[in-house]
């Protein structure tokens, strides 16, 4: 399905055109236990100060979550996310004009983040797993970003077996924006969620043909960074993977990414500008 969309999306009273250049998704977790950066974050001023830390480093949104996704983890409560996100959201709003972006697949979630100022809600589950997260999305005028995940994050990396990656991720994103579209939400994003119940074969594949899901004519995000496919293929630690991010950033734009999302945003700032003047010049 190829739609005439515009790439020109509102966030709030900012106005990005997204096919112009690749823009920058900045990753805020306030989580203990997230996989990268977990605990670091957990004091709101401290989280506030890294979401503008960020923005001044070039960032283009802030994706703020308070649970972690990383594999094997568990859900926690609606009130404690709340908790840790809803803080850093208002301290942000009152700070920047920047668009501010909920991580929560939880329709409760998204709808207290909202109405506290935030404008994108970033699901994992692709509209699959809150029946009632659309229904919030459209009521508040946000965007969504439809994420593609096998199973759940405590699951996800226990069975994973594809026919083909690419169609059976295009299939499930295909579901997640008829959701949206019935729903009437106007603005939407697809991301293939790279880790997110797929081995390295997967995330590579994923990446080769990242330019697929330019077939639903929405804005395409990617989130490569310091992912455990850089460690697999380096064998790196987490804190190590900023090239191997470079690298998968780099390759994610000529392959079509509109947005990626990223923890080092004023390196791959610096990557964005060089692979835009290639492609765009």
């Amino acid at each position: 399905m190829v739609r005439g969309n515009s790439l020109k999306y509102n966030f709030g009273s900012v106005q990005y055109d997204l096919s112009s250049r690749t823009h920058i998704m900045g990753v805020l977790n306030v989580t203990p236990d997230s996989f990268s950066d977990g605990g670091r974050y957990l004091n709101v001023e401290s989280a506030v100060m890294r979401g503008l830390e960020m923005i001044e480093d070039g960032a283009d949104f802030i994706d703020v979550g308070g649970e972690s996704t990383r594999p094997g983890a568990e859900s926690i409560s609606i009130d404690e996310e709340l908790q840790r996100v809803l803080p850093v959201i208002e301290g942000l709003i009152k700070t920047t004009k920047v668009p501010i972006s909920i991580d929560t697949y939880k329709s409760q979630v998204a709808e207290k983040a909202l109405e506290a100022g935030a404008v994108i809600v970033n699901d994992i589950s692709g509209l699959h797993f809150d029946k009632q997260l659309a229904i919030v999305v459209k009521r508040l005028g946000a965007t969504i970003i439809l994420m593609h995940i096998k199973g759940t994050p405590k699951t996800m990396q226990e069975q994973i077996e594809y026919k083909n990656v690419i169609e059976d991720v295009c299939m499930y994103l295909q579901e997640g924006v008829k959701i949206a579209q019935d729903a009437g939400i106007n603005q939407i994003i697809v991301d293939p969620g790279i880790g997110f119940g797929k081995d390295l074969s997967h995330n590579l594949e994923i990446f080769r043909k990242l330019s697929e899901l330019k077939r639903f004519g929405y804005p395409v995000l990617i989130g490569p960074s310091r992912k455990s496919f850089i460690g697999k293929i380096l064998n790196l630690t987490v804190d190590q993977r900023l090239e191997g991010t470079a690298a998968a950033v780099a390759v994610s734009i000529m392959n079509g990414a509109n947005i990626v999302r990223v923890h080092d945003v004023k390196e791959m700032k610096r990557v964005v500008h060089v692979v835009d003047a290639i492609i765009r010049s």
